[in-house]
Formats: C-alpha cells, sequence, structure tokens
C-alpha cells in the first residue's frame, strides 16, 4: 500500500501567476453595497423637497434648490473621492481601487444628508 501521494495541480503554472496579480486590483466593497449607497443617498437628497412641496414651498424655487443639492451629493461627492484616488494612486503610488473610492463618496454623502437632516429638523 502506497502511503505517499503525490500532488499534482490542476492548472498550469501560468494560469495561477496570472490570477495572483488580478488580485490586487481588486475591489474591496461589492458592487452591490455600492449601489446601495448611491441609492440611499438619492433618496435623501430627494426626500425634504416632497414635503416642502406638501408644505406649500414655491415650485420653482424647490427645483432650483433641488438641481443645485442632488448632483453635489449623488455626482460631486463620489466624484471628489475617485479623482482624489487616482491623483494618490499616480503621485504616491498607492493601490487605492476606484470602485472603494466611489463607495466611500457615497458613503460620505448618505452620511452628510442624514447629518443635514438631523441639523434642520
Amino acid at each position: 500500500m502506497d502511503t505517499q501521494k503525490s500532488f499534482a495541480p490542476s492548472a498550469p503554472s501560468n494560469q495561477v501567476q496570472g490570477n495572483s496579480s488580478d488580485s490586487g486590483k481588486r475591489s474591496l466593497v461589492p458592487k452591490g453595497i455600492t449601489i446601495g449607497l448611491a441609492v440611499f443617498a438619492l433618496i435623501l437628497s430627494l426626500a425634504g423637497y416632497g414635503f416642502r412641496l406638501m408644505v406649500g414651498d414655491d415650485v420653482g424655487e424647490v427645483l432650483q434648490h433641488a438641481m443645485v443639492v442632488v448632483p453635489a451629493f449623488m455626482l460631486g461627492i463620489p466624484l471628489f473621492f475617485w479623482l482624489g484616488s487616482r491623483v494618490l494612486n499616480k503621485v504616491k503610488g498607492m493601490h487605492i481601487a476606484s470602485w472603494n473610492a466611489i463607495s466611500l463618496g457615497y458613503l460620505t454623502s448618505c452620511i452628510s444628508l442624514l447629518w443635514l437632516m438631523g441639523t434642520y429638523s
């Protein structure tokens, strides 16, 4: 009876090395969480405008305010974090995944919107 078993790799060595280099660029944050944060930020940024319209504020004034605030929280903050990650990757040689930076931007947007809602409520 042979008690020693030989090990034969199932994949060629060049495939294993190729996968290890790709794992360094993978994002830590799943895309579903980022999409969920983006939807939550959109809901939070639009939530107050329905109440303002129900109270009787002018529609034009509400739309003008929404056209500034919603893009700032939905596009501005995540774009700022993404650009910051790109600059840090180039200047300091860091390896920040773009998806992680966008996720952090949406998380910051959600926290900022909740903070603003708490301040003005």
